[in-house]
């Protein structure tokens, strides 16, 4: 299909650039400067759907401007993409008096605050860490799928939302206590925050504006990982902000490979993180006793180290001098007196 709107443009590579078109599943953007273009692609598009039997769905199709109208802009995949009029000094290395940026969409927010308020909604008799630990994992994923984009006004404003919810619950849960007593209660102070939605145990409420903001940075024209670049794309990796901070460490001291294989990380590869001296031996969880490994090269070594150490556990034992004959009763012995003898 991509290949078929291409082939609207003329051959040139610059002109054919201008053309974007984005696809993920069965949903598709198609992008062009100007208007008349987008809908001969649209006709193209039409077309090649028939040829199999399926056909673009109205209530979801929509020719949009991302800079000028009431409705500037359009959503795809969760995201709103838009472009904002600013200054000529403030629009980066364009100059044209715009800037692109890249926001979770309406929608995505309302459904979030839906999800978070249900969730409260129904724990309204459950234990402060009950709802907390069913509040981080949606709150930890959803800030994880923004991250990549303009989302940390956002993300304080979700922050408040949630203030705003949890308050609710707590006040209703002691309808005769003062405020002061149930901020003293739900909310306690850690390190420079003042206010955390924490139980006495220490269960502490996930806050969306803690996930640090880090850009994607765009695949390479038609880069794959099924094209033989390992060494692209064991990059990539080493940048991605899906990786938790200790694996992209790991990656990077390494240079991308694994240590025990020493073949490169590519997308699509699953990987472990292995202690060298293990912490049953003394080991310790620092960076200097830590390496990244396949996990199929992880499982390896642990067999490896395994039969090793069930071999040295044998030979000790055949080396281990025999024990001295016990001559003592584990019983007291008595005299017909009834006195004990030892």
């Amino acid at each position: 299909m991509e290949a078929e709107v291409r082939k609207i443009v003329p051959a040139n590579e610059k002109k054919q650039n201008e053309l974007g078109v984005v696809r993920y599943a069965d949903d598709f953007v198609v992008m062009h400067k100007n208007r008349e273009v987008v809908e001969q692609a649209k006709e193209v598009i039409s077309e090649w759907l028939a040829g199999i039997g399926l056909e673009l769905k109205p209530e979801k199709t929509r020719m949009a401007h991302t800079l000028e109208g009431k409705k500037a802009g359009f959503d795809f995949l969760g995201f709103n993409v838009r472009q904002y009029k600013v200054g000529k000094h403030r629009s980066g290395k364009t100059g044209k008096g715009f800037k692109t940026l890249i926001k979770p969409s309406d929608k995505t927010i309302r459904d979030h605050k839906e999800k978070l308020k249900a969730v409260v909604d129904s724990h309204k008799a459950a234990p402060q860490a009950a709802l907390i630990n069913k509040l981080n994992p949606i709150i930890k994923g959803w800030c994880n799928y923004n991250r990549t984009v303009v989302s940390k006004e956002i993300f304080g404003e979700l922050d408040m939302y949630l203030w705003e919810i949890t308050e609710r619950w707590a006040k209703r849960r002691h309808p005769n206590k003062t405020k002061r007593w149930v901020y003293q209660k739900y909310w306690k102070a850690e390190g420079s925050q003042q206010w955390n939605f924490m139980d006495a145990k220490g269960a502490k409420l996930t806050r969306h504006s803690e996930t640090e903001i880090v850009r994607h940075v765009k695949v390479k024209g038609t880069a794959s990982p099924m094209g033989g670049n390992l060494v692209y794309w064991s990059k990539r990796l080493r940048k991605s902000p899906n990786i938790s901070t200790r694996v992209l460490k790991l990656m990077g001291s390494q240079k991308g490979k694994c240590g025990h294989c020493g073949r490169l990380f590519i997308d699509g590869d699953k990987w472990e993180v292995d202690h060298i001296l293990p912490k049953s031996l003394g080991g310790k969880d620092r960076y200097d006793n830590l390496q990244l490994l396949h996990d199929y090269c992880h499982h390896q070594k642990t067999r490896i180290d395994g039969s090793q150490s069930s071999r040295t556990r044998k030979r000790d034992r055949e080396t281990e001098e025999p024990d001295e004959v016990k001559v003592s009763r584990p019983v007291l012995k008595t005299n017909r007196a009834g006195d004990s003898l030892v």
